[in-house]
């Protein structure tokens, strides 16, 4: 069946590939992110009526809402929202800088949180056995010098999840955080070879952790065979927990 999925940052990433496959699935695509890469917009040109685009900044909540109804009219019902964007701001505690720390829960709670109650009350309108799910990140389980205050936005999210679990569960909505590792991704560019090699050697699979398995993974979250998982965190994190 297809289904209509709402999924911030698409420009990159992890975004950009599970846009393309979820689109290759035939699936209809509400993206969002802040820009249109390149790479995006040969999307958009290739699957003309499956993907639908939005430049929304995240870190401004007040047009959050605003936006996302210019983005899908009301009639048309929201099977998923995916949670993929998130803006990173590493630095240890004592040099903390509150504009940076605000801006970043806007974007990596704030905006999900309001995009959660936009999809939730979508589903309920058009009676849907909707999905959330949420990428959180090992750094909220497992300690990372410099991560303390991105790992307590996800830890947010985690918690937020279960929660939104339990709420409406007994109306068939489902909500589930993937717990990813480490990517090769535009958030960890800036780290060195170096650094990068610290942090796989923690893994059981020394590893960094596949872009394809974490897309597979939430694609699996979509399918009627995940149809009693929710309220769960699934790691997908070369095996460091």
């Amino acid at each position: 069946m297809r289904q209509n999925v709402l999924l911030t940052g698409v420009s990159g990433g992890l975004g950009l590939a599970l846009c393309e496959c979820l689109l290759e699935e035939g699936h209809q695509v509400f993206g969002i992110s802040r820009k249109l890469s390149p790479p995006l917009e040969e999307l958009k040109s290739h699957y003309s009526g499956l993907l639908h685009w939005q430049s929304i900044d995240l870190a401004d909540t007040a047009v959050v809402r605003q936006k996302l109804g210019s983005l899908i009219p009301k009639d048309l019902p929201i099977h998923a929202f995916i949670n993929n964007a998130a803006l990173g701001y590493d630095d240890l505690i004592t040099n903390l800088k509150l504009d940076a720390l605000e801006q970043m829960f806007a974007v990596n709670v704030l905006s999900p949180m309001l995009i959660s109650k936009f999809s939730i009350r979508n589903m309920l309108l058009h009676r849907i056995s909707g999905n959330l799910i949420h990428l959180s990140s090992i750094s909220a389980h497992t300690g990372y010098k410099g991560l303390a205050m991105y790992a307590a936005t996800k830890g947010a999210l985690e918690a937020f999840s279960k929660n939104t679990a339990r709420e409406w569960g007994s109306k068939g909505i489902r909500s589930n955080c993937i717990v990813a590792g480490f990517m090769e991704t535009d958030m960890t560019a800036s780290l060195t070879q170096e650094q990068k090699d610290r942090i796989y050697k923690r893994t059981s699979l020394k590893k960094a952790t596949e872009i394809g398995s974490v897309v597979s993974t939430i694609l699996f979250l979509l399918s009627e065979g995940a149809s009693s998982i929710t309220g769960q965190n699934l790691f997908v994190d070369s095996g460091t927990i």
